[in-house]
């Protein structure tokens, strides 16, 4: 399957999509008109267990959202968590939503219902997208550019850590998704700490109570939320600040070692969102000096060749922007040319949220599949 670029122009689109970001607990509803969010967000239960009430509250949702816009929409484009055969819109085998084992074929349901054209996607993708094309990415680019600097950037690796831990590539503005839809899927990586078991179980909401609840010798279902970890980490909420700071620091070394690995391959700009995202104060460095370090029994032998900064830290962003850049003379000639000799690569926040990453990207994405 080729690459997906945006659709030219998609900011200033007069065409109405209706967008959702499916999660395992959340439907999340959205009427979007180029850069602009015509309607929502509106939620609805995704009722990841009963098949019938989750197709209602999708079709509800779909219905309510485009109701009073100025034209009617074109497409619907909406993200679902997990492996599934996207450009067909079956819906199969997810972990995290168990009514559709088997098979369910989505996107052929609500074409029949609406008589509208409906792409679905990974939500990971989506996100990498919207990101690529209206968050970290072009963020970052315009900031290198305010500094003088030569550096830039056209590949954008993006991570939604939550109820589960997914993934999505772009190269050169072109969504990558695979031959089998499954490109980025970061989540079955290996466990840096346990490598019998994938990534997705260090890097997740279960992940962050699991480790808390087990370092303060309490039962898991008995955990506090992430973000009341998140406040007790922080000192602002009574309870266990070792066994919360080290909830946080742990879910921050997988996450780097998952981008260590993927990095690798694609040498580009990393972007985090998803629920546990707001944490990213107590676990972002961890997951930044993680990507720095050298491998445990090759001293000196880094696990990525560019350098890794914290874009959410003031000093490190700076650094980063400043790079090293120097003039070089070229042979034979008085010509001079500005050089960086700096490999670095720079892992932020959402610019956008998740949410709204996803709303952009499955818009751009609907908008180029028409085209075609």
């Amino acid at each position: 399957m080729e690459p997906i670029a945006a659709a030219g122009d998609w900011e200033r689109q007069e065409r109405i999509v209706l967008t959702l970001d499916a999660g395992g607990t959340g439907l999340k509803f959205t009427a979007i008109q180029g850069r602009h969010i015509l309607a929502g967000p509106r939620t609805l239960p995704t009722e990841p267990e009963n098949l019938e009430r989750c197709l209602a509250n999708i079709i509800a949702g779909f219905e309510e959202i485009g109701r009073g816009l100025p034209h009617p929409a074109c497409a619907i484009s909406f993200a679902f968590p997990g492996p599934a055969d996207y450009p067909a819109g079956i819906i199969s085998n997810l972990g995290n939503l168990p009514a559709f084992r088997g098979g369910v074929a989505l996107g052929p349901l609500l074409e029949d219902h609406f008589g509208l054209p409906v792409f679905i996607n990974n939500d990971g993708d989506l996100f990498a997208y919207g990101e690529a094309l209206a968050g970290f990415l072009p963020e970052v680019n315009q900031q290198l550019a305010s500094a003088g600097s030569p550096k830039r950037y056209h590949n954008l690796l993006g991570l939604t850590v939550g109820t589960g831990l997914g993934g999505g590539i772009v190269s050169q503005g072109k969504l990558f998704m695979g031959d089998n839809s499954s490109a980025g899927e970061v989540w079955l990586l290996r466990h840096s700490g346990q490598p019998g078991i994938n990534a997705e179980e260090g890097a997740s909401i279960r992940a962050v109570r699991r480790v808390y609840a087990e370092l303060c010798g309490m039962p898991v279902e008995t955990a506090p939320e992430p973000r009341d970890i998140h406040a007790i980490g922080k000192g602002l909420a009574p309870g266990n600040r070792e066994a919360a700071l080290a909830a946080f620091a742990r879910l921050g070394a997988v996450v780097g070692d998952v981008m260590a690995q993927a990095l690798t391959l694609i040498d580009g700009l990393a972007v985090i969102g998803g629920g546990i995202s707001g944490a990213q104060d107590l676990f972002l460095p961890a997951a930044v000096a993680a990507l720095n370090s050298d491998f445990a029994d090759c001293p000196g032998r880094r696990r990525l060749v560019p350098r890794g900064f914290n874009y959410e830290d003031p000093g490190e962003r700076a650094q980063f922007l400043r790079g090293e850049t120097r003039e070089l003379t070229v042979p034979g000639s008085q010509r001079k040319i500005p050089y960086d000799p700096l490999q670095r690569t720079a892992i932020g926040i959402s610019r956008l949220g998740t949410s709204e990453a996803v709303a952009i990207g499955a818009y751009a994405f609907a908008l180029h599949q028409l085209e075609q």
